[in-house]
């Protein structure tokens, strides 16, 4: 009778919380993590091949170059603004790398690093432009798409690409794997008891300056639910090569950017610019400055997925700086939960988003359907996610004026 007593109001609770949390558009992660399942759940009942080790191996590789963009993209989105070099800077840094390598003989590792400050140094010149002069982030961004995309092509040459060493440093990224379970089993371990003790020791500190904090029961979830995915993501991929490099540095540049947001002054001034320019300003914080950071993070983070394509097809195309790859890489972060009105989102939303993008066009693929469906599948589940973002923000705007 006691524990009624007891469970009841814990219950009463947490249901509670969730229906406050729906009514501001507060659900986080869960409305994406449930559009994935209902995803893999639809596309292995049609194809038994979706969910094999050999496909989700697959598609681990492939979600690395375009997350990787994306990743950069939601910077730029937390302040509200857009970049539309990133599929043109990702495709340069390809072929910067390749004429470097390929046909000045440069080494690889020199060479990557030029390629990655290439992107750096042009996300640096397109915040000047736009936090300076005042210049429209679209329409700076857009000039640049058009620049960088004509001085790929010029890079390229007449054979419009330049392959190089299939066993080199850039090759590598994307085709070697760990299979030694005491590696890759020890990984998932060692990360799931880092989360915990960095949980209970931030919700520890926040306790103890009579902070809002999470319970010790939410966090023992949380730690259950990431290691059942943790180990069953080791599990799976062990039955086909194990696990790839590339996810490997995907999911250790997720971490890095989400811990720069969540947990550094520099990414408190980009979530409170993005939540009102003005605000921001008077608050002390340097507008200028972080508005040019977040474009040298976008122009950083789509060199280094533009050397992951590249890796890829062991060569530098115009395929890498593609159109697609922007359009990808926008979706990704906007169907992962960034808002588009700046202020809200993590890196996490590049995750989830290029996961669903990737498992959609993976499904389309084993399904022999044609490409065209595939786009209009993946327009429908953007907008989705888009009109969600409106009616959220609309909410908590209505809820603040009440």
């Amino acid at each position: 009778m006691n524990i009624n007593v007891n469970v009841r109001p814990r219950i009463s609770a947490y249901a509670g919380a969730v229906r406050r949390r729906v009514r501001e558009g507060g659900l986080g992660p869960a409305p994406v993590l449930l559009a994935l399942a209902v995803t893999w759940v639809v596309f292995q009942s049609l194809n038994d091949k979706f969910l094999s080790p050999r496909n989700l191996s697959v598609l681990s590789v492939d979600i690395v170059g375009t997350g990787m963009v994306a990743v950069g993209i939601v910077f730029v989105l937390l302040i509200g603004e857009i970049d539309l070099s990133v599929g043109s800077l990702a495709g340069l840094a390809g072929a910067v790398f390749a004429a470097l390598n390929v046909n000045l003989g440069m080494t690889e590792w020199l060479a990557v690093v030029i390629a990655v400050i290439c992107g750096t140094a042009i996300g640096a010149l397109h915040g000047f432009l736009f936090a300076k002069f005042g210049v429209p982030a679209f329409v700076v961004t857009l000039a640049g798409l058009l620049a960088w995309s004509g001085l790929m092509i010029y890079l390229l040459g007449p054979d419009s690409s330049i392959h190089f060493s299939e066993d080199g440093l850039v090759a590598t990224l994307t085709s070697r794997y760990y299979s030694a379970p005491g590696f890759t089993y020890g990984l998932a371990a060692v990360s799931t008891a880092a989360y915990l003790l960095v949980s209970l020791r931030n919700r520890g500190r926040r306790a103890g300056a009579g902070m809002p904090c999470r319970a010790v029961g939410e966090i023992w979830v949380r730690t259950v639910l990431l290691a059942v995915v943790a180990f069953t993501t080791v599990a799976v991929l062990g039955h086909f090569e194990g696990l790839p490099l590339a996810l490997l540095i995907f999911l250790g540049f997720i971490v890095a950017s989400d811990l720069l947001l969540r947990r550094t002054p520099y990414g408190r001034q980009v979530l409170a610019l993005g939540g009102g320019v003005e605000a921001a300003r008077r608050a002390g914080v340097d507008v200028t400055r972080v508005r040019v950071s977040v474009f040298m993070v976008a122009g950083t983070l789509a060199a280094v997925g533009g050397l992951f394509v590249a890796s890829r097809f062991t060569s530098a195309s115009q395929v890498s700086g593609s159109g697609m790859l922007l359009i990808n890489a926008v979706a990704a972060a906007v169907i992962g939960g960034t808002s588009l009105f700046g202020g809200r989102g993590s890196t996490w939303s590049a995750l989830l988003g290029v996961l669903i993008i990737q498992s959609i066009a993976s499904g389309m693929a084993l399904l022999g359907v044609q490409t065209a469906l595939q786009f209009m599948i993946t327009g429908g589940v953007l907008i989705t996610a888009v009109i969600f973002d409106s009616v959220a923000r609309r909410t908590a705007a209505s809820r603040v004026r009440a």
